[in-house]
Parts: C-alpha cells; sequence; structure tokens
C-alpha cells in the first residue's frame, strides 16, 4: 500500500466542500452589503480597494474549493466502481467499516484489502489528472482546515507506527 495521505484527506474533506463555499457566498455578501459604510466611516479597512480585494480573495479560495471538489469526482469515475462505492462509504458518508463489509458481503480482512486497493487506485486517479502526492498538497496548502485534517491523519499514522514499533520491541525482549 502506498502512503495515500493526500488522497486520504481530500475523501475526508469532501463532504464539506459545499458547505464552506456557501459561507464563502454568504462572506462576499456581507462584505459587500457593508461596503456602503466606506464613505461615511473613512475607514481604510472598508476602502473600496481592501473590499475588493477581500471579495476576490474569497472568490479564489471558493474556485479552489470547487476545483478540488470536481477533481474528487472526476478521479472516483475513474476508479472501478466497487473502489468508488468504499471509498465513499468510508469517507464521504463516514460509515463503519464492519457495516460496509456487511452490505458489500465481503469478509473484514477482505474489506480491508479492498479499501487499500481503492486508495491506491484513487490516488492513481489523482495522478493521471496531474496530481501526484506533492502537487496535491502544494494546492490544498492554503486551506488550513484541510491541512489540519491531514497533519492529524500524520500524527495517527506516527502512532500507529510508535505502537507497531513498541510491539517489535517487546516481542524482541521477550524472545
Amino acid at each position: 500500500m502506498k502512503f495515500n495521505l493526500g488522497a486520504k484527506t481530500i475523501l475526508m474533506v469532501y463532504r464539506y466542500l459545499d458547505r464552506i463555499a456557501d459561507a464563502i457566498d454568504r462572506l462576499i455578501e456581507r462584505r459587500a452589503l457593508n461596503s456602503f459604510y466606506v464613505g461615511v466611516l473613512g475607514n481604510n479597512d472598508n476602502s473600496i480597494y481592501s473590499v475588493a480585494d477581500y471579495i476576490i480573495n474569497l472568490s479564489e479560495r471558493k474556485i479552489k474549493l470547487i476545483n478540488l471538489k470536481i477533481l474528487i469526482d472526476m478521479a472516483l469515475e475513474d476508479c472501478h466502481i466497487l473502489s468508488s462505492q468504499i471509498l465513499i462509504e468510508k469517507f464521504m458518508d463516514n460509515e463503519k467499516s464492519f457495516d460496509i463489509a456487511k452490505r458489500h458481503n465481503l469478509s473484514e480482512r477482505t474489506y480491508f484489502r479492498r479499501l487499500n486497493e481503492a486508495l491506491d487506485n484513487f490516488s492513481s486517479s489523482l495522478c493521471k489528472l496531474g496530481f501526484c502526492e506533492n502537487k496535491l498538497l502544494d494546492y490544498i496548502s492554503s486551506e488550513k482546515w484541510i491541512m489540519e485534517v491531514y497533519n492529524r491523519l500524520i500524527c495517527a499514522k506516527n502512532e500507529d507506527n510508535v505502537v507497531i514499533d513498541s510491539f517489535r520491541l517487546n516481542k524482541l525482549a521477550e524472545g
């Protein structure tokens, strides 16, 4: 299995992308309506330039999030149908592994093998679309909330490695 933390990250945040885009629309509208007070208050924070810059930055952020959603959709379409279903149910619908395995009539062990294969296929599809791990991380790096999910996955991976390493050390000490 490859190191698919970028792929896992964007799958996990997929369900929030529409909500964030809608929130950005509301922020833009609120800031545009409040820009009426530019002349009255004479406040530099509410100058035409700062309002326009704020709206442009938020619009670009929204475009980036929409493009990320489209990228995920395209990569999922490129995957095998069972792989796509497993990824959607696991990461987007946040269903339990046991329930997904039961629904697809898979043993738990086979389910986890299929999940790892699905992640590898999804990562390969992202690479075909020009978004290998480094490019993907560069693309999402400006979204702090997405990077927080990514960093939590790194911490979880490192904790798993520490547990595995301590298990090996205990086995060596016993043996």
